[in-house]
């Protein structure tokens, strides 16, 4: 007799038992008891005794259910993970500002921007929500947090530190300068939460794995890690062969430091890609960006990245911060040179991967 048989044998006996012990008690207390409230709950407690000693004795049912509600949890969060990108625009004309002010200060937009989460039952089960200065504060706590990328990362920086320190802040003015020095690295700690903020001039994906192969040779690791490049290679590579290749060389190195990070007394860092945006090639500002920036060659690159399955949906290990998505929906009237956004994109992005942190660490606020 095999394994399974033998398994067969005694559950099939074990339910037989349950027929043999539980209809005599029912049949005898029917006739006996003149009080059926109390027969009723003499079988409930007789019943549950009995599935509770046996339930070990049924190994599938006890898989069943431990699997069935680990799956539940899981496939929350991951569904959330994947809707966290899911975001409305509605881009109106402001009939307060005038063209001739507009041109004159360069600072005013003709637009009224505003987003927020789509509407639907499964994004309102996932309760994303705009935080405020205290909540992120309270969310990114003690925290290393490092963006290492291009001009997108160092914009998305940036968005992440006006959310922090507060939009008027005398610091920000500060920020800004220091933060958008030409081809350089930015560091900040911020003593009032204790974050550390670091910003990676890194603008070549192999740059990028250089950095995560870093942390694991240090053994020290930050707590969330932004990380997006490809306009560079885009732009002065053209190659979208060699661009697949340096993805999968990236995505190794990732899944090596998660290996390596296991077993250490610490939590995995949390890890997101910055997608690249939509260009609108008429846009672009020079000739050559016009030419190697073609629309077939974007989507050469964009097929690249889902080919690696580097990104979580696709069973990779970074969740996508979805710039292509917010870009796209978002349009040209949110850009002034098809390739760099307005900062209302930044910010819908830094809110993107606060609510996926919560999601990711099963918090709310």
């Amino acid at each position: 007799m095999t394994l399974m048989a033998m398994l067969g044998a005694v559950q099939l006996g074990a339910a037989a038992a349950c027929v043999v012990v539980l209809i005599p008690v029912v049949m005898a207390g029917w006739h006996l008891s003149r009080n059926r409230m109390l027969l009723f709950s003499g079988i409930l407690f007789i019943t549950l005794a009995v599935c509770v000693h046996l339930t070990p004795c049924f190994p599938s049912v006890s898989d069943f259910v431990t699997s069935v509600s680990s799956v539940v949890v899981f496939d929350h969060r991951s569904s959330c993970i994947n809707l966290v990108n899911d975001i409305s625009w509605e881009v109106k004309p402001r009939p307060s500002v005038s063209l001739h002010r507009f041109n004159a200060t360069r600072n005013v937009s003709l637009y009224d921007k505003r987003w927020d989460w789509s509407k639907s039952p499964k994004l309102n089960a996932c309760d994303f929500q705009k935080l405020s200065k205290s909540d992120a504060s309270e969310l990114l706590n003690g925290s290393w947090v490092v963006v290492a990328g291009d001009s997108q990362a160092r914009f998305f920086a940036l968005s992440l530190l006006k959310l922090i320190l507060g939009p008027q802040a005398q610091r920000m003015e500060s920020v800004r300068s220091d933060l958008f020095k030409r081809h350089s690295d930015y560091s900040i700690f911020i003593d009032e939460i204790g974050l550390t903020l670091d910003f990676l001039w890194e603008p070549y994906v192999m740059n990028l794995t250089n950095s995560i192969m870093g942390f694991k040779a240090k053994r020290s690791y930050p707590d969330v890690m932004v990380m997006g490049a490809g306009l560079w290679h885009l732009l002065h590579l053209t190659n979208a062969s060699d661009y697949d290749f340096v993805l999968r060389v990236l995505k190794s190195s990732v899944v090596s430091l998660l290996g390596a990070n296991g077993p250490l007394p610490v939590k995995s860092p949390h890890l997101f890609w910055l997608g690249m945006p939509m260009l609108i090639n008429g846009m672009l500002n020079t000739q050559e960006k016009r030419e190697k920036m073609s629309d077939a060659m974007w989507h050469a690159y964009d097929r690249a990245l889902g080919d690696t399955r580097l990104l979580r949906q696709t069973g990779g290990p970074l969740v996508l911060l979805d710039i292509q998505s917010l870009t796209w929906n978002c349009g040209p009237r949110c850009t002034s040179d098809g390739m760099h956004y307005d900062a209302v994109i930044y910010d819908a992005a830094v809110q993107i991967m606060l609510n996926a942190l919560l999601v990711e660490s099963h918090q709310s606020l």
